[in-house]
């Protein structure tokens, strides 16, 4: 049996100011933004009725990002807005549905000359800020821990980025990605933050809420429960407090599932001392975009407020989630999800079908009225492991 600890999270208000970041007045631009990029349409919200049955819930709907920009996750959201705020700051133009073409334009390329944006990423954040790069007309610099997949560095430098997997593991990868800024002159787009690096990963965690507001569009009533999962937590922070701002008491129950061998939020949370625990050293988990040991220090304050549920799991639940959505019941479409997009099938799953998860099922109120939300984060950036994977029955 797979590893499975989970953790149920004390119920709290709200922190208005840390909500206030994503709230949907806040990041009205972000979703206008994106709404003008070329080839931009909201992803599909799927339907697995057949899946839901054999579950014993109500609904179950998967947000599928594989479909995002051509870049198989959904991570360009967060890079392009970060970018798209820092130099229309140096333009002194709004981030409004204008901005794309103001950007691209050769007016905007003269003024602002060329730039260097670096960041470290496993794979799809850099992914994500060299294609943004590219699109902007600047250039990329990318760093990724060690282990990291040679077909995610490659659809790297496919967008025109200088990138290189290096030994250091992906916190490390980071610094370094820090540190080559502060020396170079390069500007670090990075997806978490820490204390004096804060502006721009509050706008990449506004990027993100443009897949939540496309959810809210959707659905004509709100999800009974959410299910998330985390690295450094700033999607699962970006989309719960985005949806905490929109429904209000209203709001979904929140799981958060995060890889064994990098739960920093469920050690965090369990802990429950008023302060951030690390992670160190190798993580070896193939969940390899959740494989972060430093919470960003953004969205936990929005997570302990906002999720009822920490799970830390072993790599069984991801391959489970992946064949679930993969290899689909009767009618039901299938949805392509890579290790770290599918773990949260992998664990609904779990907690609706294992008898000794019983008592975390009941407390969750999970049951034939359910409708519950996962958010499919990636399709098969590792073709080669997701076909390994889905073959293997």
């Amino acid at each position: 049996m797979d590893q499975f600890q989970f953790f149920q999270n004390p119920p709290s208000p709200p922190d208005p100011q840390a909500l206030a970041l994503v709230s949907p007045a806040a990041t009205a631009g972000a979703h206008a933004f994106h709404s003008a990029i070329p080839g931009y349409a909201p992803t599909p919200l799927v339907s697995l009725p057949a899946q839901a049955k054999a579950l014993g819930i109500g609904q179950l709907w998967v947000k599928d990002e594989s479909k995002r920009f051509g870049l198989n996750a959904f991570k360009g959201l967060g890079g392009s807005y970060a970018i798209a705020e820092y130099l229309c700051g140096r333009l002194g133009i709004p981030v409004d549905e204008q901005a794309f073409a103001a950007l691209t334009s050769p007016s905007a390329k003269e003024k602002l000359g060329e730039i260097t944006f670096v960041t470290a990423t496993d794979g799809n954040h850099g992914r994500g800020v060299a294609w943004a790069a590219r699109v902007f007309g600047h250039k990329s610099v990318v760093y990724m821990p060690k282990g990291s997949a040679r077909e995610r560095l490659e659809n790297i430098r496919a967008q025109g980025a200088q990138a290189e997997i290096t030994d250091l593991n992906y916190d490390d990868a980071v610094r370094l990605a820090a540190r080559m800024a502060e020396e170079q002159g390069w500007v670090l787009i990075q997806d978490t933050a820490w204390e004096g690096y804060e502006a721009i990963p509050t706008h990449i965690m506004q990027g993100y809420t443009t897949l939540a507001w496309e959810i809210g569009q959707a659905l004509d009533q709100p999800p009974t429960h959410l299910f998330l999962q985390a690295g450094v937590g700033s999607v699962a922070g970006a989309v719960a407090g985005y949806f905490a701002g929109l429904w209000g008491d209203r709001r979904p129950v929140t799981l958060v599932a995060e890889p064994d061998q990098a739960d920093c939020l469920f050690r965090t949370a369990r802990a429950d001392d008023g302060q951030l625990h690390f992670v160190t050293g190798d993580m070896n988990s193939m969940m390899a975009g959740l494989c972060c040991g430093e919470p960003c220090t953004l969205s936990w304050p929005i997570l302990k407020h906002t999720v009822s549920c920490f799970v830390s799991c072993g790599d069984g639940y991801a391959a489970r989630g992946m064949r679930l959505l993969g290899r689909p019941l009767e009618d039901d479409p299938a949805v392509i999800s890579g290790e770290s997009g599918a773990v949260t099938a992998g664990v609904l799953a779990g907690i609706c079908r294992s008898p000794r998860l019983a008592s975390l099922r009941q407390a969750l109120g999970l049951n034939e009225d359910s409708r519950v939300l996962l958010i499919s984060t990636e399709g098969d950036t590792d073709q080669e492991n997701y076909r390994r994977i889905l073959e293997n029955v």
